[in-house]
């Protein structure tokens, strides 16, 4: 858990915009669960400037309290080590989450989706496949790039040919 603190290489063209991607609780969960994982390079990216990564409140207290339940040695790494290169997105106004319980099967997932589309990211990364990734309806009316840690991974480095 606490070695995921590797140096990445990655080259980049400088005139590429930074890549927003937004890591729900699962994701994030999973970065701390494993260093080897392609959440926990998504993370690795963030910390060398490759990428930018935003959660919601929401995400920050479900990961806290999983990580408490969980991985209970967990929650200082977390606060100390990964919060500083996480940033934090506003709530999505109500109309909003609201909008999304239209697009999304589970109502508990909607405001996930909601900051996700507000803050305009680049890419939703979850492992959440039922709700997410499974129903291809959920990136289409969204308008966002929805996928696992793997998912975004290949498609950042499609960004870099």
């Amino acid at each position: 858990m606490r070695g995921w603190k590797k140096s990445v290489s990655v080259t980049t063209r400088s005139t590429m915009p930074t890549i927003r991607v937004f890591m729900d609780t699962s994701a994030l969960l999973a970065a701390i669960a494993s260093e080897k994982g392609g959440a926990a390079e998504i993370l690795r990216l963030a910390e060398v400037g490759q990428v930018e990564v935003l959660v919601s409140r929401q995400v920050v207290t479900e990961a806290e309290r999983n990580i408490r339940r969980k991985l209970p040695g967990g929650l200082p790494f977390f606060r100390e080590a990964l919060a500083p290169i996480l940033k934090l997105v506003p709530d999505p106004p109500l109309e909003m989450v609201e909008e999304c319980e239209g697009i999304i099967s589970s109502p508990a997932d909607a405001p996930i989706l909601a900051a996700a589309m507000v803050a305009q990211v680049d890419y939703l990364v979850t492992l959440d496949r039922k709700h997410f990734i499974d129903d291809p309806t959920v990136a289409e009316k969204s308008g966002l790039h929805i996928g696992t840690p793997g998912d975004f991974l290949t498609w950042f480095r499609s960004k870099l040919l």
